[in-house]
């Protein structure tokens, strides 16, 4: 018997109508082979991360199950991006038309080229934070910290959940 897993991805988007973006990712998501789309956050607006002079993101945390391997899911996420006009480039913090970051793996932890879980910034990204805390108050995150908890530490920043 193939085991799932519990998935936790973040979403963003600050090109090409970022609410749309952020809608069609979450119906390509369910689409991902041997993996299932259990809910999402309601879409948040916030500030970028980096350089500011780029339009404001809208931000999202889907929980998935699945049966694909952590680098088998990357793959499926980046083809998404890909689909929904993705260029990668050397900018860190770019402005993007969609990004999916696996943030956590069950319990996994992994440290690859191409992945490292849970995802670096996770413990200290309000726009990944709030909408984690959203989805799964209780979850408990691999250095034994609530989502919660975490929020406390983060500084203030310009965030606002999106009725849409």
């Amino acid at each position: 018997m193939t085991t799932r897993s519990t998935v936790y991805v973040g979403l963003g988007s600050n090109l090409d109508n970022p609410i749309h973006q952020l809608k069609q990712a979450l119906l390509a998501l369910n689409t991902i082979p041997t993996t299932v789309l259990l809910k999402h956050s309601a879409l948040y607006r916030s500030k970028p991360l980096g350089p500011q002079n780029q339009p404001d993101y809208i931000n999202a945390v889907a929980v998935l199950t699945t049966e694909l391997a952590p680098l088998m899911l990357l793959n499926e996420l980046q083809a998404i991006e890909n689909k929904q006009g993705r260029v990668r480039t050397a900018q860190r913090w770019g402005p993007r038309t969609l990004d999916l970051d696996m943030l956590l793996y069950g319990n996994k932890q992994l440290e690859t080229p191409q992945l490292t879980l849970p995802h670096p910034g996770l413990y200290d990204r309000a726009f990944v934070l709030y909408p984690l805390y959203e989805c799964a108050p209780d979850l408990v995150l691999p250095n034994g910290l609530k989502a919660y908890d975490l929020i406390q530490r983060c500084s203030v920043m310009e965030m606002a959940q999106l009725n849409c």
